[in-house]
C-alpha cells in the first residue's frame, strides 16, 4: 500500500505518457486498416483519409469506446491474485502499454501492419506470467480473445464475398450497370449509416449517460441511416455517366465513380469502428493504473471511468495517424490485391460490422484480422488469382513475431519497474 500512496502521481503520469504513446502507435499501425482500402481504391487521397480519420476516429473511441476498455482493463488478469500487491498490478500495466508502444513503434516505421490488439493482450499475459505466475492470468478470457482472432477475420470475409457478390450481381451482370448503380447503391449507403448507428446507440453510450431502449435505438438508427442515405443520393446525383458505348469500359468507369461516392461513408464507418474498438488498447491498461491509485491500492474496485481518458486515447490515435499513418497505408491498401472503390467498399463495410459489432459486444477483435479478411473475401470473390500471395505471407509472418514481441518486452519493462519502485 505504502509505495502506491508514495508514488501514486507518478504513476499516473507515468500511465498518462505510456497510454499516449501506445494510442500513437494504433493510430500510426492499425489506422492503415480503417484507411488503407479507400486508398488503395482512389476512392479518397491520403489527405482526405487523414481529415476523415482524425474526426472519426476519435469520435468512435469518445462514444463507443468504454465497452471494450472494461474487457482489456479488467477482463484478463484475475485480481483476486493481486489484492495483496496491487502496486505488481500497476508495474505490469505500465510495461504492457511502453512494450506494446515500442512495438509498433518498429512495426510502423517498417511498414508493417501488425495487431495492436496482439500487441497489448501478449504484453498483459508475458508479464502476468512471468512476474506474476501462470494462475493470475484469466485463460478464459484470453482464449476468448484468441479465439475472435480467427473468427473475426472469417467472418468479415464471408460477409466480404457476400457482399461483392450482390455488387457483381445486382450492379456489374445488370444490362446497364450505371442504372442499376445509381439505383442500388443508395440501399449501400443506408446499411453503412443504421449499422453504425445501431451498434452504438445500443452497447456504447452508457459510459456518457446515455441509456436508450432496443426500440428507440432501432428508430434513430433508421432516421440516422436514412439522412446518411440522402446525403449520399444528393452526392450521387453529382456522377454522370460517361460518354462511350453504353455496355464498354466507359460503362463501368461511370460505375465505380458512383462507389467511390459510397466509399467515402464507409470510410467514415471504418474509421469510426476502428476507433471504438482499439482505443480500449491504449486506455485499458491506462484505466486500470487510475482506479489502482485512486482507490488506495484496490484491485478491482469500482471506479468510474475518467472521461479524460478516452479524450487522452482518441487524441493520440489522431496524432499517431497523421505523423505516421501513412507508412502502412500504403501496404494495405495496394499489397493485398488490387482494388477498386466497388470492391474496396465491400471490403470496408464487412470489415467495419465486424469490428462494431465485437466492440459493441466487448470482445477486443484484431482490426488488423478483420479487414484483411474481409479484403481475402472479395479477392476470393474474383478467383486466387487475384491475391498477392507473397504480401500475405510477410502480412501473416508479422503477425506471428507480434505477440512474443510484447511478451518479451513487457516482461523486461516489468523487472524494470520492480526494480526502480520497489516490491
Amino acid at each position: 500500500m505504502s509505495i502506491i500512496a508514495q508514488y501514486g502521481d507518478v504513476f499516473i503520469i507515468l500511465a498518462c505518457v505510456f497510454g499516449f504513446f501506445m494510442a500513437w502507435g494504433v493510430g500510426a499501425n492499425d489506422v492503415a486498416n480503417a484507411m488503407g482500402t479507400s486508398v488503395g481504391s482512389k476512392a479518397i487521397t491520403i489527405k482526405q483519409a487523414i481529415m476523415i480519420a482524425v474526426v472519426f476516429e476519435f469520435l468512435g473511441a469518445w462514444l463507443a469506446g468504454g465497452q471494450v476498455t472494461q474487457t482489456i482493463r479488467k477482463g484478463i488478469i484475475n485480481p483476486q491474485l493481486l489484492s495483496d500487491d496491487p502496486q505488481l498490478l500497476v508495474y505490469g500495466m505500465l510495461a504492457a502499454l511502453l512494450a506494446a508502444g515500442l512495438w509498433l513503434l518498429i512495426a510502423s516505421a517498417r511498414g508493417w501492419p501488425v495487431s495492436t490488439t496482439h500487441s497489448i493482450v501478449g504484453a498483459i499475459v508475458g508479464f502476468s506470467v512471468a512476474g506474476l505466475g501462470v494462475d493470475s492470468v484469466a485463460w478464459t478470457k484470453v482464449s476468448q480473445i484468441a479465439a475472435s482472432w480467427v473468427v473475426s477475420p472469417v467472418l468479415a470475409g464471408t460477409v466480404g464475398f457476400v457482399l461483392f457478390k450482390s455488387v457483381q450481381m445486382l450492379i456489374f451482370e445488370s444490362n446497364d450497370p450505371f442504372s442499376a448503380a445509381k439505383r442500388y447503391v443508395p440501399v449501400y449507403i443506408f446499411l453503412v449509416g443504421f449499422i453504425v448507428a445501431m451498434v452504438t446507440l445500443v452497447k456504447g453510450l452508457s459510459h456518457v449517460g446515455l441509456e436508450l431502449g432496443f426500440g428507440e435505438s432501432l428508430m434513430i438508427a433508421i432516421g440516422i441511416g436514412l439522412v446518411v442515405m440522402a446525403l449520399g443520393i444528393k452526392l450521387e446525383g453529382r456522377v454522370n455517366r460517361e460518354k462511350g458505348n453504353k455496355n464498354g469500359d466507359f460503362q463501368f468507369t461511370s460505375v465505380e465513380r458512383i462507389f467511390g461516392v459510397l466509399m467515402m461513408f464507409t470510410a467514415c464507418a471504418m474509421a469510426f469502428a476502428h476507433g471504438s474498438n482499439d482505443v480500449a488498447n491504449a486506455v485499458g491498461p491506462l484505466a486500470a493504473v487510475i482506479s489502482v491509485v485512486n482507490s488506495q491500492g484496490q484491485v478491482g474496485g469500482a471506479a468510474a471511468l475518467p472521461w479524460w481518458v478516452l479524450v487522452l486515447g482518441g487524441g493520440g490515435i489522431v496524432v499517431g495517424l497523421v505523423t505516421y499513418g501513412h507508412r502502412v497505408i500504403a501496404t494495405v491498401g495496394t499489397g493485398i490485391t488490387e482494388l477498386t472503390p466497388s470492391r474496396g467498399f465491400a471490403a470496408t463495410l464487412a470489415a467495419a460490422t465486424t469490428v462494431v459489432l465485437a466492440s459493441g459486444t466487448g470482445l477486443p477483435v484484431s482490426t488488423t484480422h478483420t479487414l484483411v479478411g474481409a479484403v481475402l473475401g472479395v479477392g476470393l470473390a474474383r478467383g486466387m488469382a487475384a491475391l498477392n500471395l507473397r504480401v500475405l505471407g510477410t502480412i501473416i509472418l508479422s503477425w506471428l513475431i507480434t505477440l512474443p514481441a510484447g511478451a518479451l518486452l513487457s516482461i523486461l519493462f516489468f523487472f524494470m519497474f520492480k526494480g526502480m519502485f520497489g516490491s
